[in-house]
């Protein structure tokens, strides 16, 4: 047989697994997998094979388009590296494929039976099918008998199954599906068969079959996977295992002298003790490849974090790939690397958003056999929905209803109800190829060992085969990963540098400091921490005033505990009142208050999970971490994980402890499916809030400043504006004479960038400048238009948005005389003059401007204003009314309060009602938190961007107070007044 499965993309239906389970049930010798164009299946199919006992045999398709061309089967790995070569390299040029294949050593190759090359070489055969046997004295009496191999093609095992093919080849060409062409699509017949049935199609030629089945019998493909197999990276860093740990230990050598002020035992035990884990496991040329490039980073001035269990690690922290001291948090290296953890590690690297590219660029330049990982995105019910319904014809109002689930099946027509039926038959398959967000795989062997790659846009070779298969395989990948925060930090560092080279920071790498800076200390009781990386949301300055978290300690756990998973167990709220009410940790059970007493018997890190199912079930740690690794979802329908869960069930009974004890803790763990951190995870995201609480405790302009730049956060851009005002920026408009592309700080001057400008063409604000440097700044109009060439609508957008501020002329003169100046003038670029000429000077009537015409312009042209958006009520707020620094004088009390929206965070109930939480900003600028329960978000929805007018219950919870709304409206804008009729 010749099976395709579901990753022949938009053509194959069943997956590799299911396949080789068909095989065995059929009771073939053997199983063969030639995707079309793609050997992406092959590392799961093998695996799977193996698992079974049978044989697996793996080659590919070869198609132009609609036509086959040939057939190449894998001999051996050899022969599969061999044909991933050959496949790379068409794929890679986007060329077509020959009609005659070069010469493959370690591979068969199979024509089809209507076009085959003259003259066959001994590897090539000529492949027939069912279909064709009853031609072979007719049609076909002149194919060489002794080169015939039997390979029908089989895809569906039933009608439902060619449908559905027929569905996404619809999809694929997107067409109708009565418009779908027959050699679009696979022919009916192409089905699973028995082996019993495929013997008998060819009982009249015994000897195809013979053949046939002493070619496959050469055949073998081969992996070790899982437990067996053996770490498929680079053997060793410096050409010798020796020589690797050796380096490994010089490198944590140096590190203790920048890392640890006194060197004691306990840090050269764990040393000692992580190294030959390291080494047992084969994780050396791991480690030292990460320190290479983070290395490479540092001597490039680039900023990055270490995040995930890689944090557990003092050799981590020693090569400073980490900045989080394990040894100070207890951190057990266990969680990221032990002799019973099968799973490899796993170092997530942060990068700052503009220095990421370079690091991949160092990668793949550097080490030769690396590749991208990739993922195969799905088929989703409604987005599959939208293609069916289009596929089949139905109009866009049905689609939508459809789509939205609020329909009546039975009053649906036969269309929709196939629409339906067939998008859940097609829901999870594999729609294409992406790239995997960070997830680099460096390989001792050429990556064609394992499948063939594609070159997406950015033009690095990517696999065909997902994260999954690559760490059964062996393959350990490196998350290289981009972030904004990043960027801020390394940012402010510049601009405080040319800002306040007198006030240089404190070396930003040396947390042991930030934490126990009052200042910083300040920042996080107010929770004024705006801006800040991971802390600045308002679900985390909620969660910060209600621990009054003042220390690294309680941060780290914070990072934690308001992830989803162990908010939505209820024990974030059980976690906070034990945190303040000492008494209430008697209530925790003894065991779990045992193992987990930094957090007062509440599971709130990944390593908790490990400690309770080791600890309070009696797992064993490889057990433990396999229920752990379950959390993430990836595993979570694996047989292990349900097998541990069962386990973990039988052991508590074992131990005597209370069915609803043994639940209730298995609910917490469920709880944290794929939401939970590793602690390691947490102190690393924690030390990067420490980063930039310090900044913007001590440069709060300077930071401010980097933070716009960057356009990082949870808040838009404006809200960042408004923060660097109060703390004493003046803003102003971008400007070709004092400004620059992004935002700069000239003392206490924010001079907004060019970037934040709707319009502006970045290619001309960089020519404007490059004249500027050249020449000085521009004196006037006539010197600006005279030194450089700006089309008219461009000049209009930098007069509108107050750039050409500096010149004696007012705004609207300005327009009139870049339209004279564009209407004399043709559009061409200008030679530099020698002699300074002078036009015509006219002399204009006072053209009259009021104050709010730039401000509309600001809001038109940047999104927002450049003065207290209050300014532009219709009508002023009334002298007497509540401000957000007085709600906590009021509380239980009926009030109305007036804010600014900032940002609105939509949940549900428990009956699945929508509700809402708001964050606004007073007049003062100080933050107002609402509440909005169902009956108010019905009543009083919001209506965008604005003033609100807010009236309602002022409310407590662990010192954090909050709104909670019971009528709101939005109150208008003055008129704008560049549209208002002269009078």
């Amino acid at each position: 047989m010749k099976t395709k499965s579901h990753f022949s993309l938009k053509y194959g239906i069943h997956s590799p697994e299911a396949i080789v389970q068909w095989a065995v049930d059929s009771a073939y010798p053997y199983v063969f997998l030639a995707d079309i164009n793609s050997t992406g299946a092959v590392l799961a199919f093998v695996r799977e094979a193996q698992r079974k006992g049978i044989p697996a045999v793996v080659g590919v398709e070869l198609r132009n388009g609609r036509e086959r061309m040939a057939t190449i089967i894998a001999r051996n790995n050899h022969g599969l590296n061999e044909l991933n070569v050959f496949l790379s390299q068409f794929i890679h040029q986007g060329k077509p494929f020959p009609r005659e294949l070069p010469h493959f050593s370690s591979c068969y190759v199979c024509y089809p039976i209507e076009r085959y090359p003259i003259k066959l070489k001994e590897h090539e055969y000529i492949e027939i099918q069912v279909h064709d046997v009853i031609y072979l004295n007719l049609t076909y009496k002149k194919v060489p008998r002794g080169k015939l191999i039997a390979l029908q093609s089989m895809i569906f095992q039933s009608k439902a199954d060619f449908n559905a093919h027929r569905l996404l080849r619809a999809i694929d060409h997107n067409c109708l599906l009565s418009k779908l062409e027959k050699e679009d699509q696979a022919d009916e017949n192409e089905r699973f068969m028995s082996y019993e049935e495929w013997r008998n199609n060819f009982v009249d030629y015994p000897e195809i079959i013979e053949r046939t089945e002493a070619l496959f019998g050469r055949c073998r493909v081969n992996f070790e996977f899982g437990d067996d197999a053996k770490p498929q990276n680079p053997t060793t860093y410096t050409g010798s295992i020796e020589g690797d740990r050796a380096l490994l230990k010089e490198l944590c050598a140096e590190g203790l002298d920048y890392r640890y002020g006194v060197v004691t035992d306990e840090i050269i035990e764990r040393i000692e003790m992580e190294i030959e884990i390291i080494a047992e496991k084969h994780y050396l040329s791991y480690f030292l490849i990460t320190w290479d490039f983070t290395s490479y980073a540092r001597s490039k001035g680039y900023f990055h974090v270490g995040r995930g269990s890689g944090a557990n690690s003092i050799v981590a922290y020693l090569l400073r790939i980490t900045d989080v001291d394990p040894l100070e948090l207890d951190l057990y290296f266990e969680r990221f690397i032990n002799l019973y953890r099968k799973n490899p590690p796993d170092f997530d690297i942060d990068f700052s958003w503009k220095d990421r590219d370079d690091i991949v660029r160092y990668l793949f330049e550097r080490y030769p056999h690396t590749a991208w990982l990739c993922t195969y995105n799905t088929f989703q019910y409604r987005a599959t929905i939208r293609e069916l319904g289009k596929v089949f014809g139905l109009p866009k109002s049905e689609i939508d209803l459809l789509s939205s689930g609020k329909f009546q099946f039975d009053k649906l027509d036969q269309f929709s109800r196939l629409v339906l039926r067939y998008s859940k038959y097609i829901q999870g398959l594999p729609s294409h190829l992406s790239v995997h967000s960070g997830g680099i795989v460096i390989s001792e062997r050429p990556m064609t060992w394992y499948s063939a790659t594609f070159l997406p846009p950015k033009g690095y070779p990517t696999t065909q085969f997902s994260m999954m298969e690559a760490e059964d395989v062996g393959l350990y990948k490196f998350d290289i990963l981009s972030q904004r925060g990043l960027g801020k930090i390394h940012d402010c560092l510049e601009v405080i540098a040319y800002n306040r080279p007198e006030e240089p920071p404190h070396d930003i790498h040396d947390v042991a400091h930030f934490k126990q800076d009052a200042k910083v200390r300040q920042l996080l009781l107010d929770g004024k921490a705006l801006g800040c990386f991971y802390v600045e949301s308002p679900a985390m300055r909620m969660l910060m005033a209600k621990l009054k978290v003042e220390t690294y300690l309680e941060l780290v756990a914070a990072s934690s505990i308001i992830r989803p998973g162990v908010a939505q167990s209820g024990m974030m709220r059980e976690y906070i009142l034990r945190h303040r009410n000492p008494e209430r940790r008697k209530e925790a059970h003894p065991i779990l208050l045992e193992i987990m007493p930094e957090t007062y018997g509440v599971m709130v890190y990944q390593e908790d999970v490990i400690k309770v199912a080791h600890h309070f079930a009696g797992l064993s740690l490889a057990e433990a971490d396999v229920l752990r690794r379950g959390m993430s979802g990836k595993f979570r329908s694996r047989e292990e994980f349900l097998r541990v869960q069962e386990q973990f069930v039988g052991n508590c009974t074992k131990k005597g402890y209370d069915q609803k004890l043994t639940m209730d803790v298995w609910r917490q763990i469920e709880s944290f499916a794929g939401y939970a951190f590793s602690k390691g995870h947490s102190a690393s995201y924690a030390v990067e809030s420490y980063q930039s609480l310090y900044l913007k405790a001590h440069y709060p302009l300077e930071y401010m400043t980097a933070t716009i730049n960057n356009f990082g956060g949870y808040y838009r851009t404006e809200i960042y504006v408004h923060e660097a005002r109060r703390f004493g920026a003046e803003i102003h408009a971008p400007s070709v004479n004092e400004g620059s592309y992004e935002c700069m700080l000239r003392g206490n001057a924010l001079i907004l960038g060019f970037n934040l400008v709707a319009g502006i063409e970045a290619s001309l604000v960089f020519k404007i400048f490059e004249e500027r440097n050249r020449a000085g700044k521009f004196r006037d109009f006539e010197d600006f238009v005279r030194r450089v060439h700006v089309p008219l609508e461009q000049t209009s957008l930098l007069i509108r948005i107050g750039a050409l501020r500096d010149f004696p002329e007012k705004r609207k003169e300005l327009l009139w005389k870049a339209h004279f100046h564009h209407h004399k003038n043709p559009q061409r670029e200008r030679s530099i003059e020698l002699f300074e000429v002078r036009s015509r000077h006219f002399e204009l009537p006072d053209l009259e401007e009021q104050e709010q015409e730039a401000y509309f312009e600001q809001m038109e042209l940047m999104g927002f204003p450049l003065c207290n958006p209050f300014r532009l009520l219709q009508s002023a707020l009334p002298a007497q009314h509540v401000k957000a620094v007085e709600m906590e004088s009021l509380l239980g009390m009926t009030v109305e309060l007036f804010g600014y929206l900032v940002a609105i965070k939509q949940s549900k109930t428990t009956k699945g009602d929508l509700m809402n939480f708001g964050t606004f900003i007073d007049e003062n600028g100080d933050t107002i938190d609402t509440v909005h329960f169902p009956e108010s978000v019905r009543r009083f929805p919001f209506h965008g961007k604005g003033i609100y007018h807010l009236r309602g219950v002022v409310t407590e919870e662990f010192s954090y107070y909050c709104l909670q709304v019971g009528w709101m409206q939005k109150l208008p804008f003055q008129q704008d007044v560049r549209y208002m009729e002269l009078s």
